[in-house]
């Protein structure tokens, strides 16, 4: 048997266009328009599965809003796509939005997919031979999905949190998909940080790596970041987008309440009869275990509150100046408004 993979051929690619559809609608969008052009830092990472499901479950469809779906391969390249107008949309990570209120632009989360991050930092087979614990680090090579990304965030806040620095290392970017975990399970990187379900993957591929973070469950959110919520997965989008298309957002967050009630309400099993068949690779074992990892990350509302928001700037700031100078008002990186709309 061949080994399980999970990256997207092109003819999958393809295949994941159908299935998300550039669903015109007539071309038309609610008020006119082109469709929402929606940005995803990586479709196959599990943190993200809502956006999928949403389309897949047909409540896009239901809530008329036409969308497109883009997977950029990372979630810096997703903040870019919407700082550049190629998207209008991003399922990317919260803390883009604290970043870029710390630049004096107005970035806004309109809806929670994810209360843990689901990060796993994983030591590699080599690795393992001089790595034991988060301060042995210190002059290793470690792979995130790109500079600037959720996970070199969550990599440089366990350095500082352990009496490192951001600079104690050597970050190499590895992108997304099965790229990553092959890095990982060939010794390319001493450490690497993976999501679902590449971090089930390559423990099936390589048990000879070990888990040296995890922040999918509570209790590992509670032990890297001290606290019982940490948003991750959103959706977020600029101020003046929100403010110009104020009836595609609610729908769009329609659509994503129903998914998250949707997964509450749903074994893994159900779930991955959903998924699109290129996600779950050559072994649906592996995807199936991912998912039991994972349904414990998502909201159950969609909601952004509570203690969350303040734990992700304090990250934030241990590993950038402009976080941590900046004077800007941390409600105005998220707001309610849509998800608490009938």
């Amino acid at each position: 048997m061949r080994s399980p993979r999970l990256h997207i051929s092109l003819k999958a690619g393809l295949l994941i266009a159908s299935a998300f559809g550039v669903m015109l609608f007539g071309c038309r969008r609610t008020g006119g328009g082109a469709p929402v052009r929606i940005a995803v830092g990586s479709v196959t990472d599990m943190v993200y599965l809502p956006t999928t499901l949403a389309e897949r479950l047909g409540y896009f469809r239901e809530e008329k809003i036409p969308v497109v779906i883009t997977d950029t391969a990372a979630g810096s390249k997703s903040l870019q796509a919407l700082l550049g107008g190629s998207a209008d949309v991003v399922t990317g990570f919260y803390d883009h939005t604290i970043q870029m209120a710390a630049e004096g632009r107005s970035i806004k989360a309109f809806v929670n997919l994810a209360r843990f991050p689901g990060s796993v930092a994983l030591i590699s087979p080599n690795g393992r031979k001089k790595i034991k614990r988060i301060e042995d680090l210190k002059g290793s090579t470690v792979g995130v999905t790109a500079p600037g990304s959720s996970s070199h965030f969550f990599m440089n806040h366990l350095l500082v949190q352990h009496g490192l620095t951001p600079t104690d290392v050597s970050i190499i970017a590895l992108g997304g998909g099965a790229g990553r975990v092959a890095a990982i399970e060939r010794s390319k990187v001493d450490v690497g940080v993976l999501y679902e379900p590449g971090v089930s993957l390559l423990l099936r591929r390589s048990p000879e790596s070990a888990i040296l973070a995890d922040t999918r469950t509570l209790d590992g959110v509670k032990s890297v970041y001290g606290t019982d919520t940490y948003p991750s997965a959103v959706l977020y989008t600029s101020d003046t987008w929100l403010k110009e298309n104020p009836e595609a957002a609610q729908r769009l967050a329609r659509a994503l309440k129903r998914t998250l009630r949707w997964l509450g309400e749903h074994t893994p099993e159900q779930v991955m009869e959903k998924v699109p068949p290129e996600f779950r690779g050559e072994n649906p074992d592996v995807y199936l275990e991912a998912l039991r990892h994972s349904m414990a990350m998502f909201s159950p509302d969609g909601v952004l509150s509570g203690e969350g928001p303040e734990a992700v700037r304090k990250v934030l700031a241990l590993s950038s100046e402009k976080v941590r100078n900046a004077k800007f008002d941390l409600a105005s990186t998220y707001t309610n408004e849509f998800v608490a709309a009938k």
